[in-house]
């Protein structure tokens, strides 16, 4: 096989020795950023920029499906699988607004506002910028996370930043077209419907939302019979490329089919992969976002140079264009509050009714409870049924809906009633405010999509240089104000605290928890698999240690290999209990995000610690 590029030994070297000082780089800033109190993407670019300004440094100008094909895919799919799906689904409909919704709007307007400051561009050349500094960077939600804002608003704003870059790039997608059209005709106005913009988006999002799904259960299917945690990591790195790349063929969004790939691995991971697999999955992860995201920030302020000297050559001066692009920078601003502001009451009336709610749950959970018992089979009442509720009232759809349930359906009847109930008391504890308002707007910056779209603008497209300077302006200049604010607005805004529920719930997760591994402990037909009994010591043992009535391990120096291998097999019995009903508790929304990893993160270390040990125990084991 034949590569169509060859390179020499000196470019090989070359390139080993920039991929060398990038790495250097990227790891220096992040590990000394964090102390001088500035977050590390705005140093990177900085640095970039400064690089890119010397003589020897040669002009930088990277190929934009290197970042669209290359880089985006693993980073959304990264962030995906990390954003937690119980939240993310309570939350869909503001993170859809955000996604799609806010994206037309500022598409629309800024396409206007450009057309009308930029004379000789095509309307679709105003629409192809506005589309393209519209979605959010992922950068601004890392900061707001690292500095303990709400849960709630760091979902809604990864949601948001997963998803409206797709939005984002359809619409480019639509306005390329409308580019070749007008240029083509010599006609400035734009002969793209709205029909076929909305077609265009429907088709891309529905086929990549299938493809996605597919990709990530596949994925799941595969590495749950990898054993090798190494193995199982590999197979994660090729997950987002295969969600990515046929959904492009079909003319679908790639970057809708790897976030749905994501949120379906990371949803389902903690059923089917082993802990081993997701820590190490997690770490290797880790590393490869450093050094995508970094690197990204370093390619931003490295262009800048040929960015200038494009633009002096065709324009002479920049100050044209760093003014057009303060200017959208306001009105991105400007639109986005505008948006919030609304979402913010549509958020607050739907609490409202959440609330009003809650007796109907209630009654309906006890109406349940008093003609089923909780195995689902009938039960006699003990006193006669309650008066019936007035026609057409909430709480009388709410009995005919009980009355009606049949005896197979009321498992799944509970299910929903606690999940509803858990929603709204979600709902009332993490209410949005005008604080939380503010941060959604500030942490709204610009970054690597919108100067990796700029990129894809035709070759013939009126003035470009000049439009991809607007769009590199509107990114770093939102960055750094926005983004290198962001810790200062947040401290004044007084939402540094994070949340008080999350550590409220962990006891009570921990304490559902326990209670499972118990009941199984306690079972009166407890058995090992080759159907003998076990030991009393052995039961006592894994008993204290499910409910932490010993904090330190007992030594095993005088334990059997025969009884230490059935104190491994009942404590590895436990832990799975444990770990169904953390799966129940995700499922029925009954207590945040927050508690519920940590809860997970606790099971998976005693798993892997339990499955490390060969026992009997030697002293330094678990050293």
């Amino acid at each position: 096989m034949e590569f169509p590029f060859s390179l020499t030994e000196e470019q090989i070297l070359s390139l080993i020795v920039v991929g060398t000082l990038a790495v250097v780089a990227i790891v220096g800033v992040n590990a000394l950023a964090p102390k001088a109190g500035v977050a590390a993407p705005l140093v990177l670019v900085a640095v970039g920029v400064v690089v890119s300004f010397v003589p020897a440094v040669p002009e930088i100008e990277f190929e934009p499906e290197w970042i669209l094909a290359g880089i985006l895919p693993p980073l959304l799919y990264s962030a995906a699988v990390g954003l937690p799906t119980m939240d993310f689904r309570r939350d869909f409909t503001a993170i859809s607004g955000l996604s799609v919704v806010l994206v037309l709007l500022s598409t629309a307007l800024l396409g206007y506002l450009f057309t009308w400051l930029i004379p000789g561009i095509p309307l679709a050349a105003g629409f192809a910028l506005g589309a393209i500094v519209s979605p959010t960077d992922a950068v601004a939600t890392s900061i707001v996370k690292r500095l303990g804002a709400s849960p709630r608003v760091v979902t809604l704003l990864e949601g948001e930043s997963l998803l409206n870059d797709a939005s984002a790039l359809v619409l480019l997608r639509s306005a390329i077209a409308g580019i070749g059209i007008a240029v083509a005709t010599g006609e400035s106005a734009t002969r793209v419907s709205l029909w076929s913009v909305a077609g265009d988006f429907v088709f891309a999002v529905v086929v990549a939302v299938l493809v996605g799904f597919l990709v990530g259960f596949l994925g799941l299917f595969v590495r749950r019979r990898l054993a090798n945690p190494a193995l199982s990591t590999a197979v994660s790195f090729v997950v987002p490329f295969l969600a990515y790349l046929p959904s492009e063929e079909l003319g679908a969004s790639g970057l809708v089919a790897v976030v749905t790939a994501g949120l379906v691995t990371g949803n389902g991971a903690a059923k089917y992969l082993r802990p081993q697999h997701r820590l190490a999955e997690e770490s290797n992860w880790r590393t490869v976002e450093l050094l995508l995201e970094g690197t990204v920030f370093l390619l931003m302020g490295l262009e800048l140079f040929a960015l200038v000297t494009d633009v002096q050559e065709a324009h002479g001066s920049l100050w044209r264009a760093v003014g057009i692009a303060a200017l959208a920078a306001v009105v991105i601003l400007v639109v986005r509050s505008a948006y919030v502001a609304t979402l913010l009451r549509s958020l607050a009336r739907r609490a409202r009714r959440g609330e009003s709610m809650r007796g109907v749950i209630a009654g309906m959970q006890e109406k349940l409870d008093a003609r089923f018992a909780a195995d689902g089979t009938p039960v006699t009442p003990a006193t006669p049924p309650p008066a019936r509720p007035a026609p057409g009232t909430p709480e009388r759809r709410g009995a005919e809906m009980v009355a009606k349930a049949p005896p197979e359906r009321v498992g799944r009847l509970r299910s929903s009633l606690r999940r509803r109930a858990a929603d709204i008391d979600y709902l009332t504890a993490e209410r949005l405010g005008w604080r939380e308002g503010t941060l959604l707007v500030w942490a709204g910056g610009r970054g690597v999509v919108t100067l990796a779209a700029a990129q894809t603008l035709p070759l013939d497209t009126p003035q470009r240089s000049f439009l991809v300077l607007v769009a590199f302006g509107v990114a770093a200049g939102t960055l750094v104000v926005q983004g290198g604010t962001l810790p200062w607005v947040v401290r004044r805004l007084g939402l540094s605290g994070g949340s008080t529920r999350a550590d409220e719930d962990r006891g009570a997760v921990r304490a559902e928890l326990d209670g499972a591994a118990v009941a199984v402990i306690d079972a009166p037909d407890l058995r090992r698999a080759d159907g003998t009994t076990y030991d009393g010591a052995v039961v006592a043992r894994v008993r204290r240690d499910v409910v932490r009535e010993l904090e330190n391990r007992d030594t095993d120096a005088a334990t059997s290999a025969d009884l230490f291998a059935q104190y491994k097999e009942l404590r590895l019995r436990a832990i799975a209990a444990q770990r169904v009903a953390l799966l129940d508790a995700r499922t029925s929304g009954a207590y945040s995000s927050q508690a519920l990893r940590h809860a997970l993160d606790l099971l998976d270390a005693e798993q892997i610690d339990l499955e490390l040990r060969r026992g009997p125990y030697v002293p330094g084991d678990d050293d």
